[in-house]
């Protein structure tokens, strides 16, 4: 009876150390293929499309992004019609609040249409805002944009609206179309619609 190990070569199973060997061999390659995809697609990407102006609704945008891009992402938040209001110097720091429609506000929709409650159910979220020490929109934007978030005014609706481009806060891309806000969403890893 022969003590020699049967290898590969002669048709038999492979031993133990060749065994490790090929895998050893094989994570190897496996690393270097991770290693080269990596360097190709770059960080991970995420894609925000912000319509909405409204004192509540600037919120999910801005900690998204920011949120995101402290975790490695490359962000972009395409701003258009009333998002707009988000990055426009003067009326971001006017957004109001609306009662009416919002089914999770502490008052009637009836109540909510009578007038001056979007200036009250605005004041109240603000003392909110502020007794919790949250962010306010201008510091959260202030936040994504030193952070490399590239915020993307939509040029249709800077027209539509009747806006001038030096509106906006300085670092705002404006001038962006749908046709490049649909290109980054085709290469984001995350899209979403707020």
């Amino acid at each position: 009876m022969s003590t020699d190990t049967p290898s590969a070569d002669d048709g038999a199973a492979p031993s133990r150390a060749e065994l490790e060997a090929r895998v050893a061999e094989l994570e190897a390659h496996v690393a270097e293929l991770d290693a080269a995809t990596d360097e190709d697609d770059g960080p991970p990407k995420m894609s925000i499309i912000a319509t909405k102006g409204t004192l509540d609704m600037a919120y999910p945008p801005l900690i998204l992004a920011s949120t995101a891009a402290a975790f490695g992402y490359e962000v972009t938040v395409f701003h258009t019609f009333w998002g707009l209001d988000i990055l426009h110097e003067e009326r971001s720091k006017d957004l109001k609040l609306s009662a009416v429609g919002n089914p999770n506000m502490p008052l009637p929709n009836l109540l909510g249409a009578l007038p001056g409650m979007d200036r009250l159910t605005t004041r109240m979220m603000e003392k909110r805002i502020a007794d919790n020490d949250t962010a306010t929109v201008e510091e959260l934007l202030g936040t994504g944009l030193d952070m490399g978030v590239e915020f993307q005014a939509c040029q249709m609706a800077i027209d539509l609206m009747g806006y001038d481009e030096a509106d906006f806060y300085d670092g705002v891309t404006t001038g962006v179309g749908a046709a490049t806000a649909i290109q980054d969403m085709a290469e984001a890893d995350i899209q979403l619609l707020v």
